[in-house]
């Protein structure tokens, strides 16, 4: 794996959601009190809108489309990640989620770049070194570079069995959300 050097504020910084911003408890968040913020990841978030700093959620539920939960399910624990984030002062420029069955080939499933796009148009940014995409997987890492963004890897949910994969291309690693925006705030 390779190391990059980051020296440019980014003007964006997508992020996944389960393993980043939440717990990923390795199966489906189904239902809202499932839902549990990692320590710090909120906070990070908060910290991002006060620098001026557009942040977005990237994330693949096929929960949806297995049937383990349904749009609606997902739209209220969608609502409680963002009640939780605005008791900080914190909120999501955009959310785009993919809630296909990986089985659908569908363009905006990670690790293809669909959903990086949906939030570039979405926020009117041309996606390139700009746009940090903080994940946690081989599909994150990716789905950065099908976007032509910069990808981020964080050792929280699924970043430490992540590290053990050989993943092309070059990207940062930090300990977790937190870490990246404190990084973020101590560039020029």
């Amino acid at each position: 794996m390779n190391k990059t050097v980051l020296n440019t504020k980014p003007i964006a910084v997508i992020v996944d959601r389960d393993g980043v911003i939440n717990a990923d408890p390795h199966g489906y968040i189904s239902k809202p009190e499932d839902w549990h913020a990692l320590p710090g990841s909120l906070k990070a978030i908060a910290a991002l809108n006060a620098l001026g700093i557009k942040v977005a959620v990237a994330s693949n539920q096929s929960g949806v489309g297995r049937g383990f939960f349904d749009d609606k399910a997902l739209e209220r624990i969608t609502e409680r990640m963002q009640a939780c984030l605005a008791a900080l002062g914190g909120h999501f420029d955009f959310i785009a989620y993919c809630p296909h069955h990986p089985e659908d080939d569908c363009p905006c499933r990670k690790p293809k770049a669909g959903l990086l796009l949906q939030i570039g148009q979405a926020l009117q940014i041309p996606l390139n070194k700009q746009v940090w995409f903080v994940g946690d997987s081989q599909k994150d890492i990716l789905a950065a570079l099908a976007a032509s963004c910069t990808p981020v890897l964080v050792k929280t949910g699924n970043g430490a069995r992540t590290l053990a994969i050989e993943v092309k291309g070059e990207y940062p690693v930090f300990d977790d959300l937190a870490a990246v925006v404190r990084y973020i705030e101590g560039l020029e």
